[in-house]
């Protein structure tokens, strides 16, 4: 939209999370809450303002696209966007105000705000939601309130009235505030210059601007959001946990929209940014974080957890595996009980089985480790197999070395590959082995004591034990 600016009040400490951390540092849906408010509302403007206060290195550590306002002394919302006026100097344009803590909104939510403010040319007006149960929040009264029901008033608002000021008959209204606004600049820089600071918190509110400017004989305008929920702010742990569990419904609805099975939204834990391709199935009590990204057609089974990675089409991901910032092609297998993490790659085709650890490393086209096996720092070709129990030993005490396996190779079971070392193509190492030393293609390699039988001798020995 063109001549709109947006300012993001983000400098509160959130003194009811109990939180060491900034209230808008807290996550919900896999990212924080200000960065969920930040990209609904960074359609509407290049220019993005974000007033921080505590902690304000973190908060501006995540938002590298906005620029920043700083309020040295947190004294009320209205001094938050006091703190913004030199940045605004000259500016003639609207300005939307919100929270840093409303992370449910939606971005055509906060256009037809804008829109609705333009077209009533509107001195301030206030996104509004009617909710069953308004306690503690502003009622909204308008020029003509409903008689009996959850309706909003009609007509331009009157008055915000906070609920602890409020009479019963206000307080029967259900048209609540949710501290979303467009004002006219001027208008808005204007009236913060008349409000004070007498109340018991001594601090300056946002909500005195409507006060003032209704006073002036200006229009103020109301906007219901169409859904109440998106309104919702977060001042709580359990407000936290609703809102979270709400964003995750809402993108389990989408992706079901798109095509996607996911077999009990309830259990199943999707993240805001993630990417699920059509035909894909999710089972129960799957988490999915992050950046993932997950191809068509491909099956998550119960219990696994995908961190920002990339799944590719039509693999399957069975129970209990833990994926982390690795990427897996097609027609890949995966699991059960698998753990891959940090910068795993597996080809097209590779199959990794039971209780199989992976880390920095790769496995080529067609290639499997299917039972028991740690794979760490390696490099392995196409169509080479692991046996159970290998380890590529990678760590002596003071650095990580490589291992390089190369096409067609065959690691027998319970064999150490020592690095750094490499298996060249076609090499057989024989299972039990301790390797040492690369083997070359094609050679077999054993490393392992000979055999000792010494006939007779188990009979003796049940006699010793009394058997």
């Amino acid at each position: 939209m063109e001549n709109v600016r947006v300012l993001i009040l983000a400098a509160g400490k959130g003194t009811r999370m109990k939180s060491k951390s900034a209230k808008v540092l807290h996550q919900v849906g896999g990212s924080s809450l200000v960065e969920h408010v930040v990209r609904a509302a960074r359609p509407l403007s290049t220019e993005l303002f974000v007033v921080v206060g505590h902690q304000a290195g973190k908060v501006q550590a995540l938002l590298s696209e906005a620029a920043f306002i700083d309020q040295k002394t947190q004294l009320g919302t209205g001094h938050a966007v006091m703190a913004a006026r030199e940045r605004f100097a000259g500016y003639r344009g609207d300005v939307l105000v919100l929270p840093g803590d409303v992370p449910l909104v939606r971005t055509r939510t906060l256009e037809e705000l804008v829109g609705f403010h333009r077209k009533g040319q509107y001195a301030a007006s206030i996104l509004t939601a009617v909710v069953a149960n308004p306690e503690g929040y502003g009622r909204i009264v308008r020029r003509s309130q409903p008689s009996a029901g959850p309706s909003a008033g009609e007509g331009e608002v009157q008055a915000i009235v906070e609920h602890r000021d409020a009479a019963p008959d206000i307080l029967k209204i259900q048209e609540i505030n949710s501290g979303i606004y467009v004002f006219d600049a001027p208008a808005l820089f204007e009236a913060l210059s008349k409000i004070g600071n007498v109340n018991a918190q001594s601090e300056y509110y946002l909500t005195d601007v409507i006060g003032i400017l209704v006073s002036q004989g200006k229009k103020i305008g109301a906007c219901t959001a169409a859904v109440a929920d998106e309104i919702l702010g977060v001042n709580t742990r359990q407000e936290m946990a609703a809102v979270d569990k709400l964003m995750r419904r809402r993108k389990c609805e989408q992706l079901m929209a798109e095509g996607v099975s996911i077999m009990d939204p309830d259990s199943t834990f999707i993240d805001a940014d993630v990417q699920i391709g059509a035909d894909t199935v999710v089972h129960p009590s799957v988490q999915i974080e992050g950046r993932a990204v997950i191809a068509e057609d491909v099956t998550v089974r119960s219990f696994s957890r995908i961190t920002n990675s990339r799944i590719g089409a039509r693999s399957t991901i069975l129970e209990g595996c833990v994926i982390i910032n690795s990427t897996i092609g097609e027609d890949v297998s995966v699991g059960p009980y698998a753990h891959l993490r940090t910068d795993v790659v597996l080809a097209d085709g590779a199959k990794v089985g039971n209780f199989v650890e992976m880390k920095k490393s790769s496995l080529g086209k067609g290639s499997k480790s299917m039972h028991l096996a740690y794979v760490g720092d390696a490099t392995v070709g196409d169509n080479v197999n692991i046996g159970a129990g290998v380890i590529t030993v990678n760590y002596d005490g003071l650095a990580k070395h490589p291992t390089h396996i190369e096409d067609e190779a065959f690691i027998g079971s319970d064999s150490q590959l020592i690095a750094p070392i490499r298996v060249h193509k076609g090499a057989f190492v024989a299972a039990g082995s301790t390797i040492t030393d690369d083997v070359p293609a094609d050679g077999l390699a054993i490393a392992r004591g000979r055999q000792v039988v010494k006939e007779g001798r188990a009979p003796h020995r049940k006699k010793r034990s009394g058997e």
